[in-house]
């Protein structure tokens, strides 16, 4: 027999031995499924503590999902007090990898929704939803492995992960292991995805990909992408208090039919509904009590539209000061590291003399002591 044959045969045998040891597992499943009912859901708020994820200009990955994710739990309780919300973290917190699994598996949760922010070229935009698979396109390999690197965070470098198996056939058996529950997961991700829609959001659609999270839980999950920080548009969309509200809302009205349809019921729930007044553009405050640190551009003695061609699409900020109107861009929350790199790509699009500028609640402060009370 050929090595060839020998290989292919070796892995038909995984694979159903997998299957056959996963049967007591499905039927299992079936018959829990067969009740119907959601009593817990464990919602899991990407990155957080020293795993800032990704970032755009101003904000960090962890704070916008963590917000999401508090309002989508609060409203599950309000609509329905009797089902168990387990948050991952409910705070700043660095949270290992594996932990969050363990968490959504040891409160037997019905279902898990684990809440990112994307990263990517500045023009890509819209909303994604993840289940477990087998990714189809390079991006979408690299969505899972930047949200799988938060491993090397981790006390142990990443060790404990040194020989997990997450190759296309490891993938296939857990796929078929948890078949049951890989349908649902579809099912609620494509009914994220049109909520979603129906708030103006683009549909990048329901993808698969090989991530941690997905591949250690034991019932329904899904990966959402709220949007991209890289993008100037979407990281106001998904710093804004009320547009955050607004995604929540749209994950409660899939999570509500996602629940309707399994129990077989219509509970009378209304769907939650935010309006954004067209007028209004979303608002971004600086935190209160933070050195917060941004780029100044531009400096006037009249004042200039936002808008203005001269600040090349950027998102801006003005403040006045000595008489004089002055225009930044950039958010950094206690950083002034990034503020420093920030000010260097401006520097290279033309505005040759950017520099940096710290600020406490509102107010210009002197630079070397807001780097001083930052570093505090």
């Amino acid at each position: 027999m050929s090595e060839m044959k020998s290989a292919l045969l070796t892995k038909c045998f995984a694979l159903i031995a997998c299957l056959a040891a996963s049967i007591t597992l499905v039927s299992a499943q079936e018959d829990e499924l067969a009740v119907g009912t959601i009593k817990t859901v464990v919602i899991d708020a990407g990155h957080g503590g020293k795993d800032p994820g990704c970032h755009g200009a101003y904000s960090n990955e962890k704070d916008v999902c963590l917000s999401m994710a508090l309002k989508l739990g609060a409203t599950i309780q309000e609509k329905y007090p009797d089902i168990k919300v387990v948050y991952t973290r409910d705070k700043d917190v660095f949270v290992e990898l594996d932990e969050r699994a363990k968490i959504a598996n040891r409160n037997n949760a019905d279902l898990f929704i684990c809440i990112h922010a994307n990263a990517a070229s500045p023009s890509a935009y819209g909303t994604e939803t993840y289940v477990l698979g087998l990714h189809r396109t390079e991006a979408q390999q690299r969505v899972a492995e930047r949200e799988n690197s938060i491993i090397y965070l981790e006390d142990d470098g990443g060790e404990k992960y040194k020989n997990f198996d997450l190759s296309p056939d490891a993938i296939i058996a857990r796929q078929i292991q948890l078949s049951v529950f890989l349908d649902q997961s579809i099912d609620f991700a494509d009914k994220l995805q049109r909520e979603f829609k129906g708030i103006g959001r683009y549909d990048r659609g329901v993808k698969q990909a090989g991530f941690l999270v997905l591949y250690k839980t034991t019932m329904p999950s899904v990966l959402i992408e709220t949007g991209f920080l890289t993008n100037p548009k979407e990281e106001k969309f998904l710093n804004d208090s009320l547009t955050q509200s607004q995604m929540a809302a749209s994950m409660f009205n899939a999570f509500k039919k996602y629940k309707n349809q399994l129990e077989g019921i219509d509970d009378q729930v209304e769907d939650v509904v935010i309006e954004i007044p067209e007028e209004q553009e979303p608002k971004v405050e600086d935190p209160k009590d933070k050195v917060v640190f941004r780029v100044q551009i531009e400096t006037s003695s009249k004042q200039v539209d936002l808008t203005d061609s001269k600040f090349k699409g950027h998102t801006i900020h003005e403040y006045k000061q000595d008489g004089l109107y002055k225009y930044t861009v950039g958010m950094f929350v206690n950083d002034y590291k990034s503020a420093n790199d920030y000010k260097k790509k401006m520097r290279e699009e033309g505005f040759e003399y950017a520099f940096v500028v710290g600020f406490v609640n509102g107010e210009r402060i002197n630079l070397q002591k807001a780097i001083n009370l930052a570093e505090k």
